[in-house]
């Protein structure tokens, strides 16, 4: 009798649980809440070496209307090796996501980051341009 006591709680909660999230607080594929805001884009840009400091020679450049980012790092500076920070508006995620060391090497192809607003419904596509300082 306590068996199915068991299995008839662990039902009910699943169900409450499954209709808490589907209509008050819906969430997307990666667990995060999906929100009213619309508000997309990019605040500030950090890049850290493998020691975890920063390599840039100064304040980034971070236009949010041509949606890009332009940043100038020390001369000698291992750009296979490199770690991006981004600072995101409130509610909005970041595609591809940042799992680990980027590699900047190749500066003719710069690398292009999607920030997705809040309520999922607004993308833009922010492309980071490093440059080297001169020695």
């Amino acid at each position: 009798m306590q068996k199915y006591f068991s299995i008839a709680g662990l039902l009910l909660l699943a169900a409450f649980t499954w209709i808490a999230c589907t209509k008050e607080n819906p969430v997307d594929e990666d667990g995060l809440l999906i929100t009213t805001r619309a508000e997309c884009y990019v605040s500030n840009f950090e890049l850290l070496g493998t020691d975890f400091q920063t390599v840039l020679t100064g304040t980034p450049q971070i236009d949010t209307t041509a949606c890009t980012i332009k940043a100038k790092v020390f001369f000698g500076t291992d750009l296979t090796n490199l770690y991006p920070q981004f600072s995101l508006v409130t509610d909005a995620k970041l595609d591809p996501k940042i799992t680990g060391k980027v590699n900047f090497s190749d500066l003719d192809h710069p690398k292009q980051y999607t920030v997705i607003s809040g309520n999922r419904q607004v993308r833009k596509t922010y492309t980071v341009y490093i440059t080297v300082q001169q020695p």
